[in-house]
């Protein structure tokens, strides 16, 4: 038996977050009898339960601000350790999730090691490309990633564009990867509220396949401001949808100073939908989707809008390309370059739309569908 404990994520139920979803996808989708999952989650308490068959440990953490996570994955990493030493399990795994506790981990990596127990890391995207952090706290992100990757004994990769940046930039310490993709699935609800759909619709003043779609954090790296703009500058009937949170966020009101969007009645910021049922709807007869994301791997939003939306149109970077493929429409950050993909978007026949989503449905089912991300994630377990 294989006891995998995995750190890093808030922990499961998922509620939220790309990690979160990975660790309840790894735990539902469980083929082999000759794994235990083992799940840190962060809470208030330190308590355990079952959930997917998997052991759930809380890890209790003081609300410490930017540090909290930092914290978080430090105990957790400590509570993994008791766990195993105390209770003599054999066949452990660790899986980190995310580059958090880099200049901690050399003494973590030397006291797994006289128990004979690997640690394993997902080291996510470019953090420290991100515009949220300070320049001091992207310092820290990539310090800390360096520290990681040198003291990991496999990177699982779930881009394999941030693979041969693990293996360039990092090749002083021959790092040794794997590249197992993020997933998703094609498969509808079983029972859809077209009622509570239409009544969305109505309050928004929208008509189905009439909006263009974009869902995702609220964050400068996202593009969204190149988005707005193009989109306002382009002559599109059709209406933006902007899935996000943006309450007492200073960004969005930057963006509204700057753009003036408001003014722009085919724009709509609609809020967050935690209501999966109501968000497949709305991803599902949007006419199409855009993704401005530019740093981090396989992103989970592309995966669910290339999985449900029949047309895509992605920022032209190495990690959506290699997800999209032939399945999308690219645009540049230049100027015009989004409003006339618009334009030809707009264009396209009923045919040619077909194509696309078809295309898309392919993408995922062919290399992201869940059940192949687990297959592979426990053949590297199994096989350690």
């Amino acid at each position: 038996m294989k006891n995998i404990f995995i750190i890093g994520s808030k922990g499961i139920p998922s509620n939220y977050g790309g990690f979160e979803t990975f660790v309840e996808k790894l735990t539902e989708y469980k083929m082999s009898d000759e794994i235990k999952y083992h799940v840190a989650c962060m809470a208030n308490d330190n308590k355990e339960f079952e959930y997917n068959n998997a052991r759930c440990f809380n890890v209790a953490v003081p609300n410490i601000g930017p540090a909290k996570a930092i914290m978080y994955d430090l105990k957790a990493l400590s509570r993994v350790y008791d766990y195993i030493r105390t209770h003599n399990v054999k066949n452990a795994v660790v899986y980190i999730l995310a580059c958090r506790i880099g200049p901690f981990m050399k003494s973590y990596k030397r006291k797994f090691s006289k128990l004979g127990v690997p640690v394993l890391l997902n080291p996510d995207g470019h953090e420290w490309k991100r515009a949220k952090w300070s320049a001091p706290v992207r310092a820290y992100w990539k310090i800390s990633e360096r520290l990681m990757i040198k003291n990991t004994d496999l990177a699982i990769c779930d881009s394999k564009a941030i693979e041969v940046y693990i293996k360039e930039d990092y090749k002083q310490y021959s790092p040794r990867t794997t590249f197992i993709a993020y997933g998703a699935t094609v498969n509808e609800p079983a029972e859809l509220d077209f009622e509570k759909y239409n009544s969305w619709l109505k309050q928004w003043k929208l008509d189905i396949n009439e909006y263009y779609l974009i869902v995702g954090r609220f964050v400068p790296e996202n593009n969204y401001e190149l988005m707005i703009r193009e989109f306002m500058k382009s002559s599109t009937k059709k209406s933006l949808v902007i899935v996000t949170n943006v309450e007492q966020n200073k960004f969005y009101s930057e963006l509204k100073v700057r753009t003036s969007f408001d003014k722009d009645s085919r724009i709509k910021f609609v809020g967050t939908i935690y209501d999966q049922n109501l968000l497949y709807q709305v991803r599902k007869n949007a006419f199409g989707y855009l993704h401005g994301h530019e740093v981090g791997g396989t992103n989970p939003s592309l995966l669910e809008a290339l999985a449900t939306t029949p047309l895509n149109l992605l920022l032209d970077v190495s990690f959506n390309k290699e997800v999209g493929a032939d399945a999308a429409l690219y645009f540049g950050k230049q100027e015009g370059s989004l409003s006339n993909t618009i334009t030809q978007a707009d264009l396209l026949t009923t045919n040619e739309l077909s194509v696309k989503e078809q295309l898309a449905k392919n993408r995922i089912e062919d290399y992201y569908s869940w059940e192949m991300i687990i297959k592979k994630y426990e053949e590297t377990f199994l096989g350690l």
